[in-house]
């Protein structure tokens, strides 16, 4: 299963709205590394199901939610639990840094 992309109109029903912990990844066509974490991400969305959310965003679709959290290199990964942002990530991970990154939410 793919993970879905949002937009800067969508970001604070899907991410701060949201009653599962989320897990947000700035990406863009081009960027090699974040084509390389992709499946990890679709691995991961299917593994937590119900317990997190995991969503994109273009960065050259949108430009309002990356200057909001200062996004300067991706890909990057913003991790948040009840609307509060809880931990960051910058560059590409492999299965193990991923996991543990994301268990700073529950």
């Amino acid at each position: 299963m793919a993970v879905p992309y949002i937009s800067d109109s969508t970001f604070q029903t899907e991410v701060l709205n949201s009653d599962v912990p989320v897990l947000l990844d700035f990406t863009a066509a081009w960027c090699g590394p974040c084509k390389a974490i992709a499946p990890l991400l679709d691995t991961l969305s299917a593994e937590k199901a119900g317990q997190l959310k995991i969503v994109k965003i273009d960065v050259d679709a949108n430009y309002e939610t990356p200057n909001k959290f200062s996004v300067a290199n991706i890909p990057t990964l913003l991790l948040f639990k009840k609307g509060q942002l809880v931990a960051r990530q910058v560059g590409s991970v492999n299965k193990v840094k991923l996991d543990q990154f994301v268990s700073q939410a529950f």
